[in-house]
């Protein structure tokens, strides 16, 4: 089998949890309770696919807390993605914020923030740029907003996986073999992205040429027996 032929499987799976968990969900209707664990996979309005099939492309793979001992969850995780109630959010606390919106930034569609993206804390962002905090919220708060409201547009499903965190649970061979997968960055390119794309205008080569809204694992090699992991999770019950 071809990188094409595991694509078709990987969709095929993914079908079967839409059908199953009883179909897809906006992030700005994230459920107020989700599984404690698990995988995420999200679509995007206007990104379908070419090569594999019909239907939507994913353009977003992750998890949380892989490392031991973690205590992260896949709830928290989905809300510092989705940022707050009120539209606003933390892109320090995300690295998928983060990406929408210095790409945002870029296309134009929201003014350039020289504090964008700078530091892991707002306290570290103000040390260094020697502003206020408050000065620093409110150039970053239109750019939080639109990411917000463009994340929440966004589908996507959860696969609950409630093992342990370590880079070999289930959930970190799910994730980085999936994006592995599905990555265009340095192959030839499978199920591309359409023309109008935010991720085109990015300033990052993993996310313009990786056709994802992921860093790690797009430039890996993935392992084909990844997928029996999946599909053996699918035989399971969902608890979602």
């Amino acid at each position: 089998m071809n990188r094409i032929d595991h694509l078709k499987e990987l969709y095929g799976l993914l079908d079967q949890l839409e059908s199953v968990s009883g179909g897809m969900r906006l992030l700005c209707e994230l459920r107020p309770r989700n599984p404690r664990r698990g995988v995420y996979f999200f679509f995007e309005p206007g990104e379908q696919r070419t090569d594999s099939g019909r239907g939507p492309r994913l353009t977003r793979i992750g998890t949380h807390g892989l490392g031991a001992g973690a205590k992260s969850t896949l709830q928290r995780r989905l809300r510092q993605h989705r940022g707050n109630t009120v539209g606003a959010g933390n892109h320090r606390g995300s690295i998928f914020r983060l990406l929408v919106g210095e790409t945002l930034s870029a296309r134009g569609d929201c003014p350039e923030c020289l504090s964008w993206g700078k530091k892991s804390s707002m306290a570290a962002a103000v040390d260094e740029l020697g502003a206020s905090r408050d000065d620093l919220r409110a150039r970053e708060e239109p750019i939080e907003r639109a990411v917000s409201e463009y994340l929440g547009k966004m589908p996507f499903l959860l696969r609950p996986v409630d093992d342990d965190p370590g880079r070999d649970s289930l959930r970190g061979v799910i994730e980085r073999n999936t994006i592995a997968l599905v990555s265009n960055l340095g192959r030839d390119p499978l199920e591309p992205p359409s023309t109008a794309w935010l991720g085109r205008s990015s300033k990052r080569q993993r996310v313009t040429q990786s056709g994802l809204w992921n860093q790690g694992h797009v430039d890996e090699a993935y392992r084909p027996d990844f997928l029996r992991v999946f599909e053996s999770l699918m035989t399971r019950g969902l608890h979602l």
